[in-house]
């Protein structure tokens, strides 16, 4: 679970630590053939990059090899990019809320990239998602009454 903060809180850090520096959006700005972006701009390059090293540097610290902090990063930030590709085609504001899309591919991708590395069984990851699901609503909302969030999701 502390793997999974770190890859999704990360990049949230990341944009109050920098502001607008370093904050290339990662599709560049292209289109998809619906007209809509691929990704939106608050999905940046420094967010994943940011999330990765943080989440591979925390990893040791739990005992764990750099690779699997890295990975599970990795996952998480994909989950990440896939909830946002599918909202964009939803026509979802970026930065919108879209319960379950917005948690599900970024704790599942990872807990199951990282499966064999930390033994999880099928019931670890369901609680592992479920688990990041609630947690993820509730540290979402102290984030942005600490004002290190612009949304309180």
């Amino acid at each position: 679970m502390i793997l999974l903060t770190l890859a999704n809180g990360t990049p949230v850090v990341a944009k109050r630590v920098f502001g607008p520096s370093f904050a290339l959006p990662l599709d560049g700005g292209l289109t998809f053939f619906d007209g809509r972006p691929l990704f939106g701009p608050s999905k940046t390059i420094r967010g994943i990059v940011f999330s990765i090293l943080v989440t591979a540097l925390g990893a040791p610290l739990l005992g764990l090899d750099w690779s699997v902090g890295a990975i599970a990063a990795a996952a998480a930030m994909a989950g990440d990019l896939c909830s946002s590709f599918v909202k964009r085609r939803l026509n979802f504001p970026p930065s919108s809320q879209a319960l379950g899309l917005d948690q599900l591919p970024e704790s599942l991708l990872p807990l199951l990239a990282c499966r064999a590395a930390l033994a999880l069984t099928a019931v670890d990851i369901a609680l592992g998602v479920g688990l990041f699901f609630v947690g993820e609503l509730i540290l979402s909302w102290v984030l942005y009454r600490a004002h290190l969030r612009d949304e309180p999701y």
